[in-house]
């Protein structure tokens, strides 16, 4: 299992995202997130947003007695982040994930109160030994920028983004800014939401040649460089478990470079892509 670090803990580079996870029969979604952790992909991401709340509580139950072996995210509402209200979700979702603390904690994306007043709350936070460290999700590099003229260098965390082979804009400007500012990069849906391409004719044929799958394939090649990492979801455990096999699998310059002329970044957009 290969590793990476995000605030100064080594962490796998493929975890598990949760999104959705609620509208899987519970027993099942609980399965897979212990199958999870037994594949080694201990990131475990989640945020108040998912089934309001639903998620977080799966998890507090599926985690039971393994929250030691856990990298655990969590994210704050725009909608709730002031100051006061960034501490009160904290503390809400501490309650549902039983536990009395996250090891990260990103502000899910930019909403209506002042940034400094979140982040002021994030190093509360830190300080009382609530969260580890804490990050962005959905930042562009004028947010980023923003936050680190606010908190100072090496405060920001994490940025988690919109990263798949079908959607590569961050590669423009947001993956060299977090590189220069050792922020490390989180891509959520890396297949694209349901629409992967398994069948498409370079995956295929690296998939002859590597005996790796296409998902596998699209999974190294979002963590292919330092501090980049990726969080699927699957709820079907034998999936779980090959997808966390390909946080070893490195592939050559010229795979990579055949998969990148296989599915262009294309032009630079003018907003962010996000779910």
């Amino acid at each position: 299992m290969r590793q990476s670090p995000i605030a100064h803990r080594a962490v796998p580079v493929v975890g598990y995202g949760t999104w959705k996870l609620e509208e899987s029969p519970r027993a099942e979604a609980i399965a897979a997130v212990r199958a999870a952790l037994d594949a080694g992909a201990t990131h475990i991401d989640t945020a108040e947003l998912y089934g309001h709340g639903c998620v977080e509580s799966l998890l507090g139950e599926a985690l039971a007695g393994r929250r030691d072996e856990v990298f655990l995210v969590s994210k704050v509402l725009p909608g709730n982040a002031s100051r006061k209200g960034t501490v009160n979700a904290c503390e809400h979702s501490l309650r549902r994930l039983r536990t009395d603390h996250l090891d990260l904690y990103l502000l899910h994306w930019e909403g209506p109160f002042p940034l400094q007043d979140t982040i002021a709350a994030f190093e509360q936070l830190v300080a009382s030994g609530k969260i580890g460290a804490w990050g962005l999700s959905n930042f562009d590099v004028d947010g980023l920028q923003a936050a680190r003229d606010i908190a100072g260098p090496g405060r920001i965390a994490a940025n988690q983004v919109l990263y798949h082979l079908g959607e590569r804009a961050i590669e423009h400007a947001v993956l060299p800014w977090c590189a220069a500012e050792g922020v490390a990069l989180v891509g959520y849906s890396p297949f694209g939401a349901g629409d992967f391409p398994a069948d498409h004719p370079a995956l295929l044929a690296l998939s002859a040649e590597t005996g790796h799958s296409p998902h596998q394939l699209a999974l190294a090649f979002l963590t292919r460089g330092p501090g980049l990492f990726t969080i699927p979801k699957s709820a079907d455990p034998a999936r779980v478990r090959q997808n966390s096999a390909a946080g070893a699998i490195r592939l050559s310059p010229d795979q990579l470079d055949r998969i990148a002329a296989a599915f262009p970044r294309g032009p630079r957009p003018a907003e962010l892509p996000t779910l």
